[in-house]
């Protein structure tokens, strides 16, 4: 008896471990029980009665409890809880440029400048030049030009201010006694509340259109920082830009560098020929319009010339709203008649920019829809003022080639001073 049982014991502990070695191990094995396998074990290929197959999961689930989420449902929180982090980094972002933004206008405005003198740079070191002194020359230049023009402005300004005050006053009255006597037929009262609310919107308009100028220039002290900072930026981007540049790529991992580097020379590229563009867009503008303000004996025919050459530089509604200036001076000097003629040639002068200059000075490589144009500028506007304008669309055009440059598959070209060295390998 006592045999018996030793062999009893020994086949179950053969059998018990040919199951843990071979699974699909017969049906008859299964029915033995020894103490290191206690009870028999389903094949795990069995059917089990009564019970739902468990269901596949999906290659983008980490646990079967995500398998009962539709599909749909589980992208659409994905996009979102994404979404939600670009938002508070884009919030973040903005609010640090708020609070910094005394200097990051003058280093915007320091890059524009860059732009647009580069060129001139590089024709002095084409002469032999020394990069120092070219950059110093082409900067004296520039600043030269700016402060002539402003003296001249403010001169011409000074000297018609008190015949246009008077004028200004005899065209009111008789803007007055038209809407009273014309066909509108509006009495005193009406008309002193439509020019308070109209008084009341310029003044809440104003406010908020130059909120984020008068931010940054609300002190001396602060003008002539920001002032500095757009000499001193503009002289070492001019002179050092391809170092810094440089600096700057080395700080990022090496398999994107030449990627990052190609974005940024592009978006460069792309920043010069907007600015080039956008001021011969307004020289021919301001030229336009001045000339129609000569030949109809306009008072401040130079100065509302300038004031058409600064507003070009907001697309669209730059030169336009600064064109407006120059009807109603007209008006109050001239009469409406000459007025519809200066109004008849700021929008015909508009039309040639948007339909001839701006596709024939600006190209392909900054093109840009208008839409785009518009909703940049009212975002400008709202987040920063005037400077937001006129940093929105150039900034866009910016982003918008080193985007594509960023997301296309293409490889940069190999630069021909680039040395590749070949590893061995071991």
């Amino acid at each position: 008896m006592r045999g018996r049982l030793r062999r009893a014991y020994e086949s179950g502990r053969e059998s018990a471990r040919s199951r843990r070695v071979d699974p699909e191990a017969a049906p008859g094995e299964a029915g033995v029980a020894s103490p290191t396998s206690p009870g028999p074990v389903a094949s795990p290929a069995a059917t089990v009665v009564g019970a739902e197959p468990p269901a596949p999961m999906h290659t983008s689930t980490v646990s079967r409890d995500d398998t009962e989420v539709p599909h749909a449902l589980r992208i659409a929180a994905a996009w979102c809880w994404r979404l939600i982090v670009i938002g508070i980094v884009t919030w973040a972002l903005l609010r640090i440029v708020g609070t910094i933004s005394i200097v990051i206008i003058p280093l915007t405005v320091a890059l524009l400048l860059s732009a647009l003198l580069a060129p001139a740079v590089g024709w002095l070191l084409k002469a032999r030049f020394p990069r120092s002194l070219a950059t110093g020359v082409v900067l004296v230049g520039g600043l030269a030009a700016v402060v002539g023009t402003l003296t001249l402005v403010v001169n011409e300004f000074i000297q018609g201010v008190p015949e246009l005050s008077e004028k200004s006053s005899q065209g009111v009255r008789q803007i007055q006694d038209w809407l009273k006597t014309g066909p509108l037929h509006l009495s005193d009262s009406q008309l002193d509340r439509y020019i308070n609310e109209a008084q009341n919107w310029i003044n809440g308009n104003t406010e908020r259109f130059t909120s984020g100028a008068l931010s940054t220039a609300t002190t001396l002290a602060e003008v002539l920082t920001g002032t500095v900072l757009v000499l001193f930026a503009t002289f070492f981007f001019l002179r050092d830009g391809n170092n810094i540049w440089r600096f700057l790529v080395r700080l990022l991992p090496v398999a994107a560098r030449w990627k990052v580097d190609d974005a940024g020379r592009a978006s460069w590229a792309t920043l010069g020929a907007y600015v080039r563009a956008t001021v011969l867009v307004a020289f021919i503008d301001a030229v336009g319009i001045g000339i129609f303000l000569v030949i109809f004996d306009i008072p401040f025919a130079f100065p509302l010339a300038a004031l058409v050459f600064l507003g070009a530089f907001i697309p669209i509604v730059g030169a336009f709203l600064s064109g407006v200036v120059a009807v109603l001076v007209a008006l109050v000097d001239s009469g409406p008649g000459i007025a519809l003629v200066i109004l008849a040639a700021v929008v015909g002068v508009q039309q040639i920019e948007g339909h001839v200059l701006q596709p024939l000075i600006m190209g392909r490589a900054v093109a840009i829809h208008p839409l785009a144009v518009i909703i940049g500028i009212a975002a400008g506007v709202v987040l920063a003022g005037i400077a937001g304008a006129l940093v929105a669309v150039p900034l866009i055009a910016v982003l918008n080639t080193a985007v594509r440059r960023l997301a296309a598959r293409t490889v940069p070209d190999t630069p021909p001073d680039a040395v590749v060295v070949a590893s061995q390998a071991p």
